[in-house]
């Protein structure tokens, strides 16, 4: 065969490999990733002037695979680096068995062709990459969409409790400054007040989930806030047999916050996770600064969120606890606070067990 024959079969055969990686690509599904470059690896290999010997990796963040099961130590290679959105994410490599009878070479054409297919599993990962934040996006706003209801529900309903149940208690207390020589009646109106109250601060945490309640936004340091508000809870700690462990390299970290809905925040958190925790279990607080915002994460040993309560957490009277154990709208009353400081929450499972708040509030 002539030299001019053999150049043409070759450019044939790199012809074919372009055109079967674009349809591979194409065909794509999003979940089989490492099938797809599987066969990326397969048809690239055919490409080459000694596929015999040669063998065809395809190396990324998640997946490594390879065109055959042939060693490839004291091999000859080439290269050409995997990129999206201009960040190296991976390695397409040739390796060519060396041997007596073959040069330890590849064609330049070879390495043009490597270079070409590795932009294109640059750009089919970027495509995924771009359909998995779209995903994320579409179902972030469907939840923000579902709170601003929730929102604005709770707020008519807080307003048009609070006035009956003011009068209630105001009555409440002008009946048992007239029954101070009847005790049995001195103790029903006692149950009808605390219950008032108790009906009261569910209305105050309704509120708060809506941004109703007044704020009193000023510049403070916030490590003394959650300090205290571990210092309050130091006992419940101890009675359940929880530790805990802080980690707050800083004396000072500013930001622009009512001091006593911030202190809420952490003390709610905390009562969560030291609900949740096991025995000897440990509760972690973290806080450092950014240029532009403070990050807080509150992390527990416990059994962690299911998906589908992952995207309920944070809806008012959804709760997780069993029933008589919680209101269901410590959380949601968090995410109110947070919402009106105008940062963001969120909820997620440890990489271990347990579940990880973290909350993002800019300094001002």
């Amino acid at each position: 065969m002539s030299a001019a024959e053999t150049a043409l079969k070759e450019r044939i055969k790199e012809l074919t490999c372009l055109y079967e990686v674009s349809s591979i690509i194409g065909n794509t599904d999003a979940d089989l990733l490492e099938d797809t470059l599987k066969a990326i690896t397969l048809s690239l290999n055919k490409a080459f002037k000694n596929p015999q010997k040669t063998t065809v990796s395809i190396t990324t963040e998640n997946v490594s695979v390879f065109s055959n099961n042939r060693t490839i130590d004291s091999s000859f290679s080439i290269q050409s680096d995997i990129k999206t959105f201009n960040d190296h994410r991976g390695q397409l490599t040739a390796y060519l068995e060396v041997s007596d009878e073959t040069h330890n070479t590849f064609l330049p054409e070879e390495q043009l062709l490597l270079n070409n297919i590795a932009l294109k599993i640059g750009s089919l990962l970027e495509h995924i990459e771009i359909k998995k934040n779209e995903t994320s996006l579409r179902r972030q706003m469907q939840h923000v969409g579902r709170l601003e209801i929730l929102g604005e529900i709770t707020a008519g309903i807080a307003h048009e409790i609070n006035t009956p149940l003011a009068n209630i208690l105001g009555f409440a207390e002008l009946i048992k400054s007239d029954l101070k020589a009847n005790k049995q009646s001195l103790e029903d109106v006692d149950k009808i007040i605390q219950n008032a109250i108790f009906s009261r601060e569910v209305v105050k945490k309704l509120m708060f989930f809506s941004c109703e309640m007044p704020q009193e936004m000023k510049q403070i340091n916030c490590v003394p806030t959650i300090k205290n508000a571990i210092k309050l809870l130091d006992a419940t700690f101890r009675k359940e047999q929880v530790k805990y462990k802080v980690n707050i390299h800083d004396d000072e970290i500013w930001l622009r916050a009512d001091p006593i809905q911030l202190q809420q925040i952490i003390f709610n958190l905390l009562i969560n996770a030291i609900y949740f925790s096991p025995k000897n279990g440990l509760v972690t607080i973290e806080a450092k600064t950014t240029k532009k915002e403070i990050i807080l994460k509150i992390s527990d040993e416990g059994k962690g969120f299911s998906t589908d309560d992952l995207s309920k957490i944070f809806q008012p009277f959804f709760t997780t606890k069993p029933i008589g154990e919680g209101s269901g709208l410590g959380l949601s009353v968090v995410h109110g606070i947070v919402a009106s400081h105008k940062g963001s929450i969120v909820a997620k499972n440890n990489k271990n067990k347990g579940a990880i708040f973290t909350i993002t509030l800019p300094k001002d």
